[in-house]
This record gives structure tokens, C-alpha cells and sequence, in this order.
């Protein structure tokens, strides 16, 4: 089950959107990120959209299928580490994945629905504020784990430290967004994409 999960977290939607609509690969245009965020920058809100449901459900559909089928708590949790594990590092596209925010969600809203929520209503608070996708992203994955340990009624220290590790993971795969959050050099959501590296 978990191997399943890697595996489908593995898709890039990003990659396989673009490609589908005739766009650049993402890995080489504007940020080289392929998540929904540069999809957005180069091909629109229409890709922007179909990837960020994509990237979701890759999350989603792994966890609620392990629950579905009453596998024990500890592998729902390592299911869900794989999934994001699959999207960040996926083994079709050269180990060379997004960032994981939406696939981060959509595990997340399987495991909790109101801890995605809230999740979600910080990233579009703090997305809307600021205007960078990153500061969103940053914030929710610093709020996760808590927010998690707040709201879920059971198996509460596995799953925040499930949590804890997916946000740590974010934070490591964001480093160059720090670092350019700190010298003001993050491009806004809504930017246009630079040209192909």
C-alpha cells in the first residue's frame, strides 16, 4: 500500500498537463517548480486549476483508500508520508517532483477534514494578504502539525508526528523560497513566468 501510494504520488500533474495542453515543461520555465503555481505563471488558470486538483487527490485517494480498507493507523500514516514523498521525489520524472503543498493538503484533509480546512483558510488568508504562494505554504506547514493535534481524536502523537516530518519536508523543499522571502526577491502570485532556462 504504501509502494501504491509513492507510485501515484508520483505523477506529476504539472508535467502531464502541460504536456497535455501544449505548454512548456514547468521544470524549466519561471520558477522550475512543476506545481500549480507556476503552471498558473505559464499556461493560465484553467492548468493552474486541473493541476491543483490533480495534486490534491494525489493525497487524498491513497489515505482514504488505506482507511477504507482498515489498514492499522501506522500504516495510514506511512501511506500518507508516501504519497508526498512520491509527488516531491517521483521515480517517472527523474526524482525531480514539486514542492508538495497540494498533495500535503489533500493527505492531510483525508486524515482530517478540519484540519485541511483550516489549513486551506490560512494559505488563502495569508496568500491573499502577501501575495506569495511560498509565505502561504510556509505558514500552513509551521500551522500543521499543531493544528492537526488540536483537531484529531485519535492516534493524536502518530499522526502530528506524521505531520511534523511532511512539514519539515515542505520547509526543506522551500529553502530557496526563504531565502528569497528574506532578500526580496520572491516572485508574486499572478507574476508572468520567465522565459525557458
Amino acid at each position: 500500500m504504501p509502494g501504491l501510494a509513492y507510485l501515484l504520488g508520483s505523477l506529476s500533474t504539472a508535467i502531464l498537463v502541460s504536456r497535455m495542453l501544449g505548454l512548456p515543461d514547468p521544470r524549466h520555465v519561471g520558477s522550475g517548480n512543476p506545481g500549480a503555481t507556476n503552471v498558473l505563471r505559464i499556461g493560465g488558470r484553467r492548468a493552474a486549476i486541473i493541476t491543483l486538483i490533480g495534486d490534491i487527490l494525489k493525497g487524498v485517494l491513497p489515505v482514504v483508500l488505506a482507511r477504507l480498507i482498515g489498514v492499522a493507523p501506522w500504516i495510514v500514516a506511512l501511506v500518507a508520508f508516501c504519497a508526498l514523498l512520491g509527488h516531491i521525489y517521483p521515480v517517472f520524472f527523474r526524482f525531480r517532483g514539486g514542492k508538495g503543498v497540494a498533495t500535503a493538503l489533500g493527505v492531510l484533509a483525508a486524515i482530517d477534514p478540519v484540519a485541511g480546512a483550516g489549513l486551506l483558510g490560512i494559505w488563502l488568508v495569508v496568500a491573499a494578504v502577501f501575495r506569495y504562494s511560498s509565505l502561504a505554504a510556509l505558514t500552513a506547514a509551521v500551522a500543521a502539525p499543531f493544528l492537526v493535534a488540536a483537531t484529531l481524536h485519535h492516534h493524536v502523537e502518530l499522526f502530528f508526528g506524521t505531520t511534523a516530518a511532511m512539514s519539515a519536508l515542505l520547509l526543506w523543499r522551500h529553502r530557496s523560497n526563504i531565502r528569497n522571502l528574506l532578500a526580496g526577491r520572491e516572485t508574486k502570485i499572478g507574476a508572468r513566468a520567465a522565459k525557458a532556462r
